[in-house]
């Protein structure tokens, strides 16, 4: 189960974090080629859980040159209880980045990658935020699994059928 360290669609480039970078977004520090509202406190927190060398970990989201924002999952896969390997991916963007699709776009590009891994996704969101509950119905997260211990609404995205 591996994923390539990076992903493209039509719009966007998903590379994995250095480890460089991921010292910069922990400390806050902003790079060229970085949006100047990036890194978010939301990057940051990502940062916390960056591995070198490994694919499941966060990614920036980039557009032509410049970093938007990260999407990325919080650890390798691991056995659900059905069985399948499952992995929560979180994302987002500077605000300036929001309303063109980059977040959703982004999601998909990384859903071809995992469904090629065999691999489901699961995703948490805070019930008032209905720009990200778009862009996880756009993806297919249609299984609704409740709330966790923060709150969030926890959904997953079905493997396609093979």
């Amino acid at each position: 189960m591996s994923l390539p360290s990076t992903v493209t669609s039509e719009r966007l480039t998903l590379p994995v974090w250095t480890p460089d970078e991921a010292a910069d977004i922990r400390a806050g520090r902003g790079r060229a080629g970085w949006h100047p509202d990036y890194p978010r406190q939301d990057d940051r927190d990502a940062a916390t859980m960056y591995r070198p060398g490994d694919p499941w970990v966060p990614r920036h989201i980039v557009r032509g040159t410049t970093a938007l924002g990260s999407v990325g999952f919080f650890g390798p896969p691991e056995e659900a209880a059905d069985g399948v390997p499952e992995v929560e991916v979180g994302y987002g963007l500077v605000d300036e980045a929001h309303g063109y699709g980059f977040a959703t776009e982004a999601l998909q590009a990384l859903l071809t990658a995992t469904d090629a891994a065999g691999v489901r996704v699961r995703a948490s969101v805070e019930p008032t935020n209905k720009a990200s509950i778009r862009v996880l119905a756009k993806c297919g997260f249609t299984e609704l699994r409740g709330a966790n211990e923060d709150g969030e609404l926890v959904m997953a995205r079905p493997l396609p059928a093979s």
